[in-house]
Order: structure tokens, then sequence, then C-alpha cells
């Protein structure tokens, strides 16, 4: 019995799942499903952003790909909350996008996430990390 529990607790996914459960159970039950979703990436956005300050104190450089990583979510965050808790309105036709704030707010976050997306490729495949181990497996294949 005291074996279960400790591989339980030593698996990692079981604890997230169980902690998703709970929260979920509890958000629903309040009623209040999106703003435990809201708040949670709120809460994301806080620990990369600190991420960011302790790897810049740490390694004397910023990370870009953590700044950016808080952007998305900050950027995902607004986009759910205009289509979920804003957005009332119907989107029968590409003018119905121009003609709502709404909808072209809408409009200019997807765009902004799309934008965010391609600036987090580039920043990975740029990064010293990612240049030295290409080169080292390069120089493995060379031997």
């Amino acid at each position: 019995m005291k074996k279960t529990v400790l591989n339980f607790f030593s698996d990692k996914l079981y604890i997230e799942l169980a902690i998703a459960s709970v929260l979920f159970i509890i958000a629903l039950s309040l009623g209040m499903l999106m703003d435990f979703i809201i708040y949670m990436l709120y809460f994301i956005i806080f620990l990369e952003i600190v991420r960011a300050v302790i790897n810049y104190i740490r390694e004397q450089r910023v990370a870009l790909t953590l700044l950016v990583d808080a952007f998305i979510i900050l950027a995902l965050r607004e986009f759910i909350v205009n289509v979920v808790k804003v957005n009332k309105e119907e989107l029968n036709s590409i003018d119905a996008i121009f003609s709502s704030a709404v909808n072209y707010n809408l409009l200019i976050l997807s765009g902004v996430i799309v934008f965010l997306l391609v600036v987090r490729y580039f920043s990975i495949k740029t990064s010293q990390k990612y240049l030295f181990t290409k080169r080292i497996k390069e120089e493995k294949k060379l031997d």
C-alpha cells in the first residue's frame, strides 16, 4: 500500500491530473470556469516574467523566448476574454469583422499571436543553445 502511494506521487502526471481535476470541479461548482482559466493564465504570465528576471540576474542576458512566451500567453488571455466574455455578435461575413470593434479586435489579436509565434520560432532557432547543440551534432557527423 505504501509503495503504491509513493509511486502515485513520484509520477508527476498523476499529480498534475489530480490538481487539474480538483480545480476543474471547484470551478464548475462555483460557475467560474472562465474566471479560473483567466486567472491561471495570469499566473503563468507572472511565472514567465519572474523566470525572465531571474534568468537576467543569473546570466546577465535576456532570454527572448521567456518574454515571448509571456506575451503569447497574455495575447491568448486577451483573445479568450474577448471571445467568451465580450463578444456577443454574429460573424456572418467578412464585412462583419470590420463593422464590429470586438471582431476587429479579435482579428488584430489573432495577427499578434501569429506574429509572436513566428518571433518565438526564430528566437529558438537563433538562440546560442540551439546553435551550439546543432554545431556539436554536425561535428559528430564529421568524426
